[in-house]
């Protein structure tokens, strides 16, 4: 498969892809340095907007212009013409060691977003549910780096990565009531991989996951724990991964440079772009926060 480099953004920490079918744009962020991002591929600009803080996800909602962010101060909307910031909670502000990691909206429009401990303390971080009406709930606790998250195109399974397990777990879900119950461990990352971080579906049902320090991609089957293809990235560092285009056939990927080495950057000098090819399978679309 072509992998092709659209964004040469160099990004520390490029993270937390989205797609806005609306506007055929692709949000993406640079964690570190703190700065959003919208790719236009019909004019291959990538417009910048700094937000000053760590930032770990970027998610469209159902009003145009009005993002959601995670960042470590708590989730807020953004938007994105004034580039006013206003604050909706933050349920760990007892914890101020602890970040907004990855984040993204199931089939109903509720956030799911995760969280993190700045030295990746284990245990130390959580997965929280926003609901529409602005509630937030608690749903998974003891989780170390909250990262990857998809939800099945029948709406009865939901995904969820915390990386350092190597572990891809499937809960039941309820679409209605995002009721997420009976964990079980579906995929088993191999040691020599690298370790999962960010994660979609396509319309088969596989996953797609990206490998931090595993240079690419891989498609697998949740329902047999096998591994299908592997889609090589010029990065060592893939963070994570989402469909995108009119006709949701293209997989945007997003690398990091961090914890890449100065011998590796002579390999992977576009380490930290951002990257697309074509898998030749459509993907499930970006849910839209329903606040």
């Amino acid at each position: 498969m072509n992998v092709e480099l659209v964004v040469d953004a160099k990004a520390t920490l490029g993270e937390g892809p989205s797609w806005d079918d609306q506007h055929q744009l692709l949000y993406w962020v640079d964690i570190e340095e703190g700065h959003v991002f919208a790719y236009d591929p019909s004019n291959q600009t990538n417009t910048k907007f700094p937000v000053n803080e760590w930032v770990g996800f970027i998610v469209p909602t159902q009003h145009d212009h009005q993002m959601v962010v995670g960042l470590q101060s708590g989730l807020y909307f953004l938007n994105w013409t004034t580039g006013v910031l206003e604050f909706i909670d933050d349920p760990e502000r007892h914890l101020p060691n602890n970040r907004f990691n990855d984040g993204k909206c199931d089939p109903a429009g509720r956030l799911w977003a995760g969280t993190m401990d700045l030295d990746a303390e284990k245990g130390a971080a959580s997965l929280y549910c926003l609901h529409p009406n602005h509630q937030i709930t608690k749903k998974v606790n003891h989780v170390t780096i909250s990262n990857g998250m998809a939800w099945s195109m029948e709406y009865n399974y939901m995904y969820y990565i915390d990386t350092p397990t190597k572990q891809v777990i499937r809960f039941n879900y309820d679409k209605d009531s995002g009721t997420i119950d009976q964990p079980t461990v579906v995929i088993t990352i191999p040691n020599d991989s690298g370790s999962p971080d960010g994660m979609t579906i396509d319309e088969e049902g596989m996953l797609w996951i990206a490998y931090f320090h595993g240079g690419g991609v891989a498609r697998w089957n949740p329902e047999t724990g096998e591994q299908l293809a592997f889609i090589d990235v010029p990065a060592v560092n893939v963070t994570s991964c989402t469909f995108g285009g009119e006709d949701l056939d293209e997989l945007y990927i997003t690398t990091a440079r961090k914890e890449t080495t100065s011998e590796e950057l002579q390999t992977y000098p576009n380490a930290g772009g951002l990257f697309k090819v074509k898998p030749g399978v459509k993907g499930a679309p970006t849910y839209r926060f329903n606040g």
